[in-house]
């Protein structure tokens, strides 16, 4: 089977570590949002943010294969993916205490030991934490499927793992790796890399399939 090919298995890898990491990201976007409202509000806020990314991802995953296969989007794609790269390392330099209200928020528990939960975070409506809510996870759906079309190539079955584990992980999981990745931060900067390498393949891949065209038109 393909899966077991050595090629297979690095993509594999790669989609694996681009999962865990955009998945936490996306956790603690949603733990800000919600960590302005009330405590009885934050669990429906973190909802509708699970699920929004869910459904995002299963759409953009379902679009997003078939145009990578057209001329010049793949090329498009992977400088896409490099603006996701800088976005996400601006958000890796967010300050300590706002990723700490955000973890607080998305696990319900006193971190910190302040006798409050999410209690420094700017106060908010629920209509208004679900908008943010569901514009960010338009954004990072569509990082987290192009990340990861990108990684798995022309492996099919990579693909579909990963981004069966990528729904998964948001669903079940997102709490916990977001503790993780604040934690230990050095896990987040080696998934960026690995979404940096991703976005440099794919932009040279592109590219190489844009230029006979450029060619061919120029002469």
């Amino acid at each position: 089977m393909d899966i077991f090919s050595a090629a297979s298995l690095t993509a594999l890898l790669q989609v694996i570590a681009i999962d865990l990491v955009l998945a936490g990201d996306n956790a603690i976007v949603i733990g800000l949002a919600a960590a302005g409202l009330p405590a009885e509000q934050r669990k429906k806020a973190i909802l509708v943010g699970v699920l929004a990314a869910t459904v995002l991802r299963i759409g953009f995953a379902a679009v997003t294969v078939k145009l990578l296969a057209v001329v010049g989007l793949l090329l498009a794609g992977g400088i896409l993916l490099l603006w996701v790269c800088w976005k996400m390392y601006r958000e890796l330099r967010t300050s300590q205490a706002d990723e700490l209200e955000a973890t607080e928020a998305l696990s319900n528990a006193d971190l910190n030991s302040d006798k409050k939960v999410a209690g420094k975070a700017k106060r908010k409506t629920l209509g208004q934490a679900a908008l943010q809510i569901v514009v960010a996870d338009v954004s990072m759906s569509l990082d987290n499927v192009l990340a990861v079309a990108g990684a798995a190539r022309d492996h099919f079955p990579v693909l579909v793992i990963g981004l069966v584990l990528s729904i998964a992980l948001m669903g079940l999981a997102a709490t916990f790796i977001a503790k993780l990745l604040h934690r230990h931060r050095w896990i987040a900067y080696i998934g960026l890399l690995i979404i940096l390498y991703v976005a440099v393949d794919m932009v040279y891949r592109g590219a190489m399939e844009v230029w006979p065209h450029v060619n061919n038109a120029v002469s």
